[in-house]
């Protein structure tokens, strides 16, 4: 049998496992190799983020650079930090609901989102390569070059197998658990330890402007999502390395995954199936290879729960229970494996996510919010203070500009103030009190936020016992 070995069944439990079967040229020195296809397919997001600000204007070249890694197969195609071109292509005005609650708020700025094709990624080799991707909008996250360079440092300082499953699940909650809380907090740990305070700063007083310009700041994070695939050839494999190509994976083994549908708290119903597949490939203790990138996974929504008003965030729970590892030529897999795998962290850009030891991502908000409607409550105090009779520096009967300034601020931000400043001293308490009322609708009353994974949202799970065990 030159060049083909039978596959080999093995019945663990309920679940019958299948070794592939393995074909492939045999070499001078008696390993046998293994044609594989390296290829980024298309629908893969490249995870990038622009190293300079961009602003909101057709035409504007725009450089980024790989946050993270591409894979194909067992190993890496594009490695993080190559440099990717692109421009501004679309600028689409914002939904006029959106319009009409940024001016309510004092922002007269005709708002839009624009959009960028990323065209070429530059290979650290110096080799170009041509994208053809779909226009994408920036993120609600920034990404912080440094400090993860400073993390993998700290990293490889304290462990010894940085490659370990539990090196790289640690690592994924951790950068999760970060952005969750910059995002909970609007921000601040970016200005305190993130790049360009400056930049910061200066977005944060442009945005109070009745009318200022609008730009991605710089590391703001994209995903361009391929719309055909880059191709990269073959490579020969050596086939002793597929031996446990489509195994069970062993118990509390980490794994990343990007979702291919979308499932939400608000319309997802219990047993609605859900799709994602490897994004890394998931390697043994002893560096077999078990389940390439590009592997499927299915299961199905086990639990759900909306949003309800007074801030209850929805919650959502799902499990894949179904593993199939892509056709290779020369390895196969003759039947889908039945292995069980639970949520251990989550990637969400529009809020922050808790995700309890049974897999449940609850959508999450820091208590500080409740400082909001607080200060909001004393600048109502304080432009009511007004002494009758009290003339202003400027002969008028506000006896309060202060106060007032204070209150058209809260109510209209910038906008609120001017006109305060000049009106009436009861008009600068209504915008105070107005400020009051919608801060604590907002951060009170109002429904809370609903646990979303959009297409491409990239997950952590931990595979556990077999589903036929449970």
């Amino acid at each position: 049998m030159s060049g083909r070995s039978l596959g080999r069944g093995i019945c663990t439990g309920s679940v019958l496992l299948l070794t592939p079967l393995v074909s492939g040229q045999q070499t001078q020195t008696g390993v046998r190799n293994v044609p594989v296809h390296l290829e980024v397919a298309a629908g893969t997001p490249l995870r990038l983020y622009i190293t300079k600000r961009a602003s909101y204007r057709l035409g504007d070249p725009v450089e980024a650079r790989l946050a993270e890694p591409a894979w194909s197969f067992d190993r890496i195609v594009i490695p993080a930090g190559a440099v990717v071109k692109g421009e501004v292509t679309e600028l689409d005005p914002e939904p006029k609901l959106l319009r009409a609650m940024a001016m309510i708020r004092g922002d007269f700025t005709p708002l839009k989102t624009a959009k960028i094709s990323f065209t070429k990624v530059i290979l650290p080799s110096g080799k170009s390569l041509e994208l053809d991707a779909e226009p994408s909008t920036g993120l609600d996250s920034i990404y912080d070059p440094t400090q993860a360079a400073k993390n993998n440092k700290k990293k490889r300082a304290t462990t010894r197998d940085p490659n370990s499953r539990s090196s790289k699940l640690f690592a994924f909650a951790k950068q999760q658990a970060e952005g969750q809380a910059n995002t909970r907090t609007r921000g601040m740990i970016g200005l305190v330890r993130g790049p360009n305070r400056r930049e910061w700063l200066e977005s944060l007083l442009w945005s109070k402007l009745p009318y200022h310009p609008q730009w991605y700041r710089s590391g703001t994070r994209f995903d361009a999502v391929l719309e055909k695939p880059i191709d990269f050839g073959m490579a020969s494999v050596p086939a002793t390395s597929l031996e446990e190509i489509g195994t069970q994976p062993a118990l509390n083994s980490p794994a990343t995954v990007r979702f291919l549908t979308t499932v939400n708290s608000e319309n997802s119903e219990i047993g609605e199936p859900v799709t994602g597949e490897l994004s890394q490939p998931l390697f043994s203790a002893g560096h077999q290879l078990i389940l390439p990138q590009g592997t499927l996974l299915t299961g199905k929504v086990t639990m759900v729960r909306r949003a309800r008003m007074f801030h209850r965030g929805g919650q959502l729970r799902f499990a894949f229970d179904n593993v199939q590892v892509p056709s290779v030529a020369g390895a196969e897999v003759a039947r889908n494996e039945r292995a069980r795998a639970e949520l251990t962290a989550a990637e969400e850009s529009h809020g922050a996510l808790k995700v309890d030891s049974e897999g449940t991502a609850k959508a999450a908000e820091s208590k500080t919010r409740f400082l909001r409607p607080v200060i909001a409550g004393l600048i109502a105090a304080k432009s009511m203070d007004n002494d009758a009779g009290k003339q202003t520096a400027s002969s008028t009967t506000n006896g309060n500009p202060v106060g007032s300034s204070l209150g058209g601020f809260s109510g209209f931000g910038l906008f609120g103030t001017v006109v305060s400043r000049v009106a009436p001293a009861e008009v600068g308490s209504a915008f105070g009190f107005y400020g009051l009322g919608w801060s604590v609708f907002s951060t009170v009353i109002s429904r809370g936020k609903e646990v979303a994974f959009p297409k491409n949202a990239a997950i952590a799970i931990r595979f556990g016992a077999p589903a036929g065990r449970r």
